[in-house]
């Protein structure tokens, strides 16, 4: 059986409303969270990214699971990607925030990246405002790589909203 290899505006919001519904601080973070800074679908997208309060990793996935996904790439403490047949990918990224609106994430060598507050916004999307990575904060994320088709599309998108 084939994998759902693309991750729907319904499966965001399904994902959307668990993580509100959980009261887990979140930001969407990726494609779709370029998208959601753009206000509109803008291209198809495998996976939801999303950045979330650390302290609430084990109750997260137990509610992930309880949604029908498993884990697919465990690589914690940095990031865990799961699969669902009916929401498809879903990259999970466990963030410890500051009390001064900071944050910070491990990386695969035992260290960690360092955010500032101003990487983290939210932007209307459907109708809806949603937490979500800060146009700075995309174009930090959207960089360090080779970038691929995906990444120069959403680059664009990055800058046609700054203008």
């Amino acid at each position: 059986m084939s994998r759902k290899e693309i991750t729907t505006k319904e499966d965001l919001t399904a994902v959307v409303s668990l993580l509100e519904n959980a009261g887990i601080t979140y930001w969407i973070d990726g494609g779709w969270g370029v998208d959601i800074l753009a206000g509109k679908q803008t291209r198809v997208h495998r996976d939801i990214d999303v950045n979330f309060d650390s302290q609430h990793t084990e109750r997260l996935l137990n509610l992930l699971f309880e949604f029908g996904y498993e884990v697919d790439t465990d690589w914690k403490p940095v990031r865990i990607e799961l699969y669902s047949e009916k929401h498809g990918y879903l990259d999970i990224h466990p963030f410890v925030l500051n009390k001064d609106g900071t944050a910070k994430q491990a990386n695969l060598e035992g260290g960690w990246y360092e955010f500032e507050k101003d990487l983290f916004g939210n932007a209307v999307f459907e109708g809806k405002t949603i937490p979500c990575i800060s146009v700075k904060g995309q174009k930090i994320f959207h960089s360090g790589y080779d970038l691929r088709d995906k990444d120069k599309h959403d680059i664009l998108i990055l800058e046609s909203i700054s203008r």
